[in-house]
């Protein structure tokens, strides 16, 4: 057996991985939660010490579940949770509670620094984004201004994923998918931008701050002795670069080439693709990443799937079990009825301050299972939507992989399929993020050993062996359902535009 580690520490709680790179299995899985702090002014921060605690727990649950000497572990790879701050002293004190993705409360240092540079345009034009209130950028300038006796002592902005890669190996570093998040990243060029980071602070502190930027397939370093005798694992063990959670689920899905789309049917829709040259986007609700495979990440990101649908299914009682048998009694168009399904607002597109709504309503067709159905094909038309702009961007898109949820429902798999014209299909395993890990570990320490092997072969090869999917929740198209949802989904988007006149159709 060669043993290969893969860690995701996500907002809930971090995950880890162990697989044997022979056999291309995973032998054991731990998993260990985070609480939130959080606060009605849009507060959400975590501890960076909670992470290393539950990263510790969660490695031996997975150690001991595979029932392997953990000191055979060659190498590991983490995937974080995206644009978080961590800021550091000289010393490696972590100066401040980490502020997450999910923190809105520095939405104001996040509408000045984007009018500075020039407006959503300008941050296009720029870096290749916009920037947005759950970026990093925002969270510094908060930083800067709240607390300026810690901020004299800031010496390193790291990310989650980097921290934690610092707490195993001492090195202050990222790499491009990650950083790509910060708001502070020119996207095209993959180089930190100089005029953005001076329009937060141009006195040299912030730019000297910035952590040395890594490629995707590199080995960062070894275990540091604490960090190893803590995991209990060797001191030799090896770390590689790691990168964002979704640019760590793309490797874990296989999503390394153009064509496919990773989709995730939970709480909120994150799709994202690869691409082989950076996305000039026109819409800036795409987000333009760099990929930790040294290539493009276009994501984009809808704020209501499985939360709209559990609205309804709390309101109507049901377990899982029965909105689904509900569901199965509907017919595509739910009889007529129409939702609008933005209960927690809007992101794509932008409609932060929506409501969500019902239309069209009978005395026939107000019925649970119309209700059901309504819900389920106004979130899958939110995420039309979004596959809509990447095909504007002349994005290719053959076949969807979904995760989360929603994607265990077959009846939802036929509802994307039918409504996207593209086939769906779920992955066996879970766990895509840590996965990703993983597999980066072992892309990046068997080009340590072998440097001649052509890196992006090699990448597909360790894909191919341990990305799998689940042949029987492969689902086509129906070709008449197809024809129906085109018009469906056109009268949805002519409800969006009546609700909504700002709408860009």
């Amino acid at each position: 057996m060669t043993l290969y580690a893969g860690i995701d520490c996500g907002t809930q709680g971090t995950k880890v991985v162990i697989v044997d790179s022979k056999q291309g299995v995973i032998l054991g899985e731990g998993n260990a939660a985070h609480r939130i702090i959080s606060d009605s002014n849009g507060r959400r921060e975590q501890e960076a010490a909670w992470w290393i605690d539950a990263l510790v727990e969660a490695f031996h649950q997975a150690i001991s579940q595979a029932g392997i000497n953990a000191q055979e572990i060659k190498a590991v790879g983490v995937s974080g949770q995206q644009h978080g701050f961590v800021p550091l002293d000289e010393q490696g004190n972590v100066l401040h509670s980490v502020k997450l993705w999910c923190d809105t409360e520095t939405t104001a240092e996040n509408d000045a620094l984007l009018q500075q540079l020039g407006g959503v345009q300008g941050s296009l034009d720029k870096l290749g984004l916009m920037v947005a209130t759950g970026y990093t950028a925002s969270k510094i300038l908060w930083f800067k201004k709240h607390h300026p006796q810690l901020w004299a002592r800031l010496h390193t902005v790291l990310l989650p994923h980097d921290y934690l890669n610092y707490w195993l190996t001492g090195e202050r570093v990222t790499e491009y998918g990650d950083a790509s998040g910060t708001g502070l990243l020119n996207v095209r060029l993959r180089e930190w931008d100089r005029k953005t980071v001076d329009l937060i602070d141009n006195s040299g502190r912030l730019w000297n701050a910035l952590p040395a930027l890594k490629n995707a397939e590199s080995c960062i370093g070894t275990l540091r002795p604490e960090a190893a005798a803590r995991l209990g694992l060797s001191v030799a063990t090896r770390v590689s670069t790691g990168g964002g959670d979704n640019m760590m689920a793309a490797i874990g899905s296989g999503n390394i080439a153009p064509g496919i789309v990773t989709m995730s049917l939970g709480t909120s829709g994150t799709l994202f693709t690869c691409s082989n040259e950076p996305v000039v986007a026109q819409s800036e609700t795409i987000a333009g990443f760099c990929s930790s495979n040294n290539g493009w990440l276009p994501l984009i990101c809808t704020m209501n799937v499985t939360s709209a649908t559990m609205s309804v299914q709390t309101l109507l009682e049901e377990d899982l079990s029965g909105f689904n048998t509900l569901l199965a009694q509907a017919s595509p168009g739910a009889g007529g009825v129409e939702m609008l399904p933005f209960f927690n607002g809007e992101r794509v597109p932008p409609l932060p301050q929506a409501r969500a709504s019902l239309h069209n309503l009978d005395s026939d067709n107000f019925t649970r299972a119309n209700l059901c159905m309504a819900v389920v094909e106004s979130a899958t038309y939110g995420l039309r939507y979004a596959i809509e702009l990447f095909r504007q961007q002349g994005i290719e898109i053959n076949e969807i992989r979904l995760t989360g949820g929603g994607a265990r429902s077959a009846r939802w798999r036929q509802i994307v399929a039918d409504v996207m014209g593209c086939p769906v299909v779920c992955l066996s395993i879970k766990e895509t993020a840590a996965l990703g890990g993983a597999i980066q570990a072992m892309w990046a320490t068997t080009l340590a050993d072998n440097p001649k092997q052509d890196s992006k072969t090699l990448l597909a090869e360790l894909c191919q062996h341990f990305v799998s999917l689940d042949a029987k929740t492969h689902t086509r198209p129906d070709a008449a359902r197809q024809t129906q949802y085109k018009l469906l989904y056109q009268r949805y988007l002519q409800r969006l535009q009546h609700t909504y006149p700002e709408v860009q159709l």
